[in-house]
């Protein structure tokens, strides 16, 4: 895990759940244009759930310079659902921005769907997306993703890792199926934490008084069996965008 110490939390606060969406949609294009400049390609994890996806649609709107051409997409978690099926976050990240810019179809690489590849289970789906991470990786692992963005639970959950689970406790697979995620649909497919830290930033985009004392222990070095948002660190950067309920139980700035 990176070191805390050398590479403390950034904590952004904003007035409400737009504005963290927003602010985070502007920094994601800078960050895309500048892994563009400096590295000509751009990889980048996307997340679902509400502020997520709302982020998702301000990028649409706002997309800067950014070369849609030479950046790869990946995904954190999938629910393991039906191809086409709108409660997974493909689906909803397609429809939010993906379908609406010019990348090319090859780069966005979607967890398979249940049927998909020859999938019948979340492990499936999990070997073959741990297969094409690797495929694009420079050392046969997975790629330096440039930005990862996470949305969080109230109990501190990020990706499908969930507190006190064998998926938050890997630490060798990159991705790893789940059968029986606490938050229903129960069949998942997730990145781990080892995949999350190979991160240049991982950006974390929470909202709302139900994860206030999630993000205080996040943020203060929380072991991440307890809470998974813990372990969740950029090699370069850790940035929390906030909202003041989400924020309440941190020290004053």
């Amino acid at each position: 895990m990176p070191d805390l110490a050398r590479n403390p939390s950034e904590i952004l606060r904003f007035a409400d759940a737009d504005e963290v969406a927003s602010a985070a949609a502007s920094a994601f294009v800078d960050a895309v244009v500048a892994a563009q400049r400096e590295r000509v390609q751009a990889h980048v994890v996307l997340t679902g759930g509400g502020t997520g996806i709302a982020m998702l649609e301000h990028v649409r709107r706002a997309q800067g310079g950014i070369d849609w051409s030479a950046v790869n997409v990946y995904f954190g978690d999938e629910r393991f659902l039906p191809p086409g099926d709108p409660d997974r976050n493909e689906v909803q990240a397609r429809h939010a921005l993906l379908d609406h810019v010019p990348i090319d179809p090859t780069r966005i690489h979607a967890m398979p769907a249940l049927g998909e590849d020859g999938c019948s289970t979340p492990q499936d789906s999990a070997q073959r997306y741990s297969e094409l991470l690797a495929a694009h990786s420079p050392d046969g692992t997975v790629p330096v993703f440039d930005v990862h963005l996470l949305g969080m639970g109230g109990e501190g959950h990020i990706n499908s890792l969930f507190p006190h689970t064998d998926a938050v406790r890997e630490s060798e697979r990159f991705v790893v199926g789940v059968d029986d995620s606490p938050k229903p649909p129960p069949a998942r497919v997730t990145l781990t934490l080892p995949a999350v830290q190979r991160a240049r930033q991982v950006w974390l985009l929470v909202t709302g008084s139900a994860k206030a004392e999630a993000v205080a222990a996040a943020v203060a070095g929380a072991a991440p069996e307890d809470f998974p948002s813990a372990g969740a660190r950029g090699t370069e950067r850790t940035v929390w965008f906030l909202d003041p309920e989400a924020a309440a139980q941190l020290p004053a700035s």
